[in-house]
């Protein structure tokens, strides 16, 4: 019985897992969270697809696209500026005479390479009033387009809150992309949300996915915060 159920839900399992990899990567702020979640993402766009979640396959093309946008920003990020490296060369140049003079010099160039450390990687940022504002027209707009679409165009079981996690996940995925903070209080959202819907339809391991994802939200918000 239950290498029957396995084999008939690989595929789903399979996404879990590299869903559970996608988070533990995203808590920790590794530039490999990315690849994971576009394999991730690919792995759902078929099992939303088969359970009729149109919304949240339409989701995870979105992921797609986001994930090789936020690859590139995470990427260019890791690069350091170019004031940092200038600052400690300067300071190497500097050649006093006495022991103070050096000692002041060491100093300088500590100060410069770390600094120049510091700008490596995109740095953690908490939500400004005016890009919140400009999110949340964004998610109204998205939640009202996809409502329609799926109440008039798809046998969709659940249009209010498939069109609700999936709006609520566009924000919140362009928030990871850009290291914003508060993007995980919007992931306890939609992962409690989601919770709900895949119980009802029958998406056990997804269940099961999401409740960790659920979980780790927490974990997210602590590390994240430490970043700051």
């Amino acid at each position: 019985m239950i290498f029957d159920w396995l084999s008939d839900n690989w595929i789903e399992i399979f996404g879990a897992v590299t869903g559970i990899l996608y988070v533990f990567l995203e808590i920790r702020q590794n530039f490999w969270l990315w690849p994971v979640g576009i394999i991730t993402s690919a792995v759902y766009i078929w099992v939303f697809f088969t359970s009729k979640f149109y919304a949240d396959m339409s989701l995870q093309c979105y992921y797609l696209a986001i994930s090789c946008l936020g690859w590139y920003w995470w990427a260019r990020g890791r690069e350091p500026r170019a004031g940092g490296r200038e600052q400690g060369a300067g300071s190497r140049k500097q050649e006093p005479g006495s022991r103070e003079q050096r000692a002041g010099s060491r100093e300088q160039m500590a100060e410069g390479n770390e600094q120049g450390a510091e700008s490596k990687g995109l740095r953690v940022t908490r939500l400004k009033l005016k890009t919140g504002m400009i999110l949340t027209a964004a998610f109204a707009v998205i939640y009202l387009l996809l409502w329609l679409f799926l109440v008039r165009l798809t046998d969709s079981p659940v249009p209010r809150w498939d069109a609700f996690i999936t709006s609520l996940s566009i924000v919140a995925t362009w928030m990871l992309a850009r290291k914003i903070y508060e993007h995980w209080f919007l992931w306890l959202v939609v992962n409690s949300v989601s919770i709900v819907l895949f119980v009802i339809k029958g998406l056990y391991p997804t269940v099961i996915l999401y409740t960790i994802y659920f979980l780790m939200s927490f974990e997210g918000l602590r590390e994240w915060k430490r970043s700051l």
